[in-house]
């Protein structure tokens, strides 16, 4: 059994050669079905998941669940995809609507009953007190946002004028370019957080993933030129960003383990190590042997099998 998450910005497939990530934007039509056959060599099924279905080259959620379930079955005809009923189901049903959060929830609430976790990618956040699965079935992201279990930042991609409204730039408080010039993972590269191949994501203007071209983007946050504002207050931009994203999710964490949660929080994602320094939780990829970085993947591979899914 292999594992696989089919995001809107990445495809994450977990075999027994470990955790592998593939930049794969829905929404310019990537070719889903080609990238998977590379896995069908080992004769092996699939357990799927997905968030994909909300890319915006789908009319609805409905055309792009079917879009995935399709390209996936022409890989893996006898594929299983999990729901946010905490079922397997073997075709397109409403269910499979962004169900990952909801496996990698399913896998590890035995583990570690009553902790909150934080699985932050290069998109979002997505914040599961393990202790109340019942609950959290049936859940959409809708009603995720709206109880503070999905925080729509990340790592990678999210612009850095949807946190920051102004800046300071050298003591001037300086309001901002709403334009996509620089993104998180430009502010990230540049404060030594990412490493230039942990940013597999498209940079906002096609150039490189470079510190040098990063702190290029981020001076357009202020419509400058890096010459005209100076390395330093383009370090402060990448902090100021990071102050106010840290603090988003710090208080929704916060806030859920101090009301759905025992206090523990176990970290995931390409945010782990990071976001385990703030918390002083557990670190799941090393826990999990760097299968974190792929959590629902892996999640929703080990519960199939622990299920005794075909």
């Amino acid at each position: 059994m292999i594992g696989i998450d089919v995001g809107g910005a990445n495809l994450k497939v977990v075999d027994k050669d470990g955790a592998h990530i593939h930049y794969c934007p829905l929404w310019t039509e990537a070719p889903l079905a080609e990238m998977l056959r590379g896995y069908a060599a080992s004769g092996e099924n699939a357990a799927v998941v997905m968030s994909g279905e909300l890319a915006d080259s789908f009319e609805d959620k409905a055309g792009g669940i079917r879009f995935i379930v399709d390209a996936v079955k022409e890989t893996f005809p006898d594929a299983i995809f999990y729901g946010t009923d905490g079922e397997f189901h073997d075709g397109a049903v409403p269910e499979l609507a962004a169900a990952n959060w909801l496996a990698s929830a399913d896998y590890l609430r035995g583990r570690y009953p009553g902790a909150v976790l934080l699985d932050v990618g290069s998109t979002t956040a997505d914040i599961i007190p393990l202790g109340r699965f019942d609950a959290l079935r049936g859940l959409t992201d809708l009603l995720r946002l709206q109880q503070g279990y999905l925080v729509y930042t990340g790592m990678l991609r999210t612009n850095v004028a949807t946190l920051l409204h102004a800046v300071e730039v050298n003591g001037v408080f300086t309001p901002v370019s709403t334009e996509y010039f620089a993104c998180s993972g430009d502010a990230h590269l540049v404060l030594g957080q990412i490493s230039p191949e942990m940013y597999t994501s498209a940079t906002p203007d096609g150039g490189p993933v470079t510190v040098q071209a990063a702190m290029r983007r981020l001076a357009r946050v202020v419509c400058a030129d890096p010459g005209e504002i100076g390395d330093e207050a383009i370090y402060g931009i990448a902090r100021q960003f990071w102050t106010a994203q840290s603090g988003m999710i710090l208080r929704a964490v916060s806030e859920c383990a101090a009301t759905r949660g025992n206090g523990a929080v176990l970290c995931a994602g390409i945010g782990s190590a990071l976001f385990t320094k703030i918390f002083g939780g557990t670190d799941l990829n090393r826990e999990l042997g760097g299968m974190a970085d792929a959590l629902p993947a892996y999640a929703v591979r080990e519960v199939a099998s622990r299920d005794g899914s075909p």
